[in-house]
């Protein structure tokens, strides 16, 4: 695999390099698995943006149920350790050795290309105080937790909805663009809301939990 460029160091990463960097893991023999761990190395702290965006890809896969599986918990551990003030994202053992197939990078990226390539002249650099303050910080990995524990539950026609909303939290991480946070908390909170809390979902999903551990 080619490795991630030298602008996969820096604080902010433009559509252009995401775009780039798809394609780049998307090259070579399409029944490889691309390991997490490998994937992230070098990152930085944009490894939380690039695992939140490698998350939500499976959130597209038009298999009912398969995306949740897999994209829903990814997205849970992203928010966690934003939530708890976490300056370099961690990954268990046994998630840095699992990862996509290389063929399934190859789909996502002919899908997304087209969309990222509209978003490369909205997206920028800006209000950066929304991702740098520790508040800011809690409340964005808050909402990752809760849109995660929507996305993981067999909600019917919700996948590509949170994972059009994921995406505005991935891209506003990578980028580095504050106001396009402030977008995805708004429209993230309302799903929340609506999905979440007024339909019962998290409420249930909640309680059996409790009911398992406890």
């Amino acid at each position: 695999m080619t490795p991630p460029p030298d602008s996969a160091h820096d604080a902010s990463l433009h559509v252009t390099s995401i775009r780039q960097l798809l394609d780049d893991f998307a090259q070579g023999n399409p029944d490889d698995v691309l390991r997490l761990g490998d994937l992230l190395s070098g990152f930085g702290p944009s490894a939380f943006g690039m695992l939140l965006l490698l998350g939500v890809l499976p959130a597209f896969i038009p298999i009912p149920g398969v995306g949740g599986a897999i994209g829903g918990p990814l997205i849970i551990l992203v928010g966690v350790q934003l939530l708890l003030g976490l300056g370099k994202l961690w990954l268990p053992g046994f998630v840095a050795r699992r990862g996509p197939h290389r063929s399934a990078l190859m789909t996502f990226r002919r899908r997304l290309s087209p969309w990222l390539a509209r978003l490369e002249k909205l997206v920028r650099p800006r209000l950066q105080t929304v991702l740098d303050h520790r508040l800011a910080l809690s409340f964005t990995g808050l909402l990752l937790v809760l849109l995660g524990m929507l996305l993981a539950l067999p909600i019917p026609l919700t996948n590509y909805l949170f994972g059009a909303l994921l995406l505005m939290f991935a891209l506003a991480l990578l980028e580095r663009d504050g106001a396009l946070m402030l977008v995805a908390w708004v429209c993230g909170g309302s799903a929340v809301v609506v999905f979440g809390f007024l339909s019962g979902h998290l409420i249930a999903a909640a309680t059996d939990l409790a009911a398992r551990w406890f």
